[in-house]
């Protein structure tokens, strides 16, 4: 039987954060919300996985799926008639995995006044055809945001795992 060849992936070009940045966004209906006309988390934290997925797969340019949300902090009530924009970009890569931090807004309808309501951080692991975990090319960080960014992810994803 001949000898198994390991699968070598090529090296991926670097992608800066601007070219994935990914925006949701939705008018909050009565559907949307509980007794008090404020709108479920649930409703928010499905727009903030819709944003973080596209924005994980514009980056990686392959499939995605949701490993784990953290930091996910209310911190305004949304009312019934409020635009709501879920606003996703990568903050940080792995060899399969991305962090990707979201934040919302809501807007004022018809005001226009916009208010941060919400912040999230969601890590993606992009699969492939079996679904199995797939290298994504590097994060190309440039501007003082993005190291920031990059440089906080980096210490979560370190004292994650040093607590295992």
């Amino acid at each position: 039987m001949p000898a198994k060849t390991p699968k070598v992936e090529r090296r991926l070009a670097p992608r800066p954060s601007r070219d994935s940045i990914s925006d949701v966004a939705d008018l909050m209906f009565p559907p949307d919300a509980n007794m008090h006309g404020t709108v479920f988390g649930g409703k928010v934290l499905q727009m903030v996985d819709k944003a973080a997925s596209v924005c994980a797969m514009r980056h990686s340019r392959k499939p995605c799926v949701t490993v784990a949300m953290e930091r996910v902090e209310f911190l305004v009530p949304i009312k019934v008639g409020t635009f709501l924009i879920a606003k996703a970009q990568v903050n940080y890569t792995g060899r399969t995995s991305l962090e990707i931090g979201v934040e919302v807004y809501a807007e004022d309808m018809p005001g226009g006044t916009r208010v941060h309501t919400n912040s999230c951080l969601v890590t993606m692991v992009a699969v492939d055809e079996q679904g199995r975990p797939a290298s994504v090319p590097p994060l190309l960080v440039e501007t003082p945001d993005e190291k920031e960014r990059w440089a906080a992810a980096e210490a979560r994803r370190k004292a994650r795992q040093s607590s295992k």
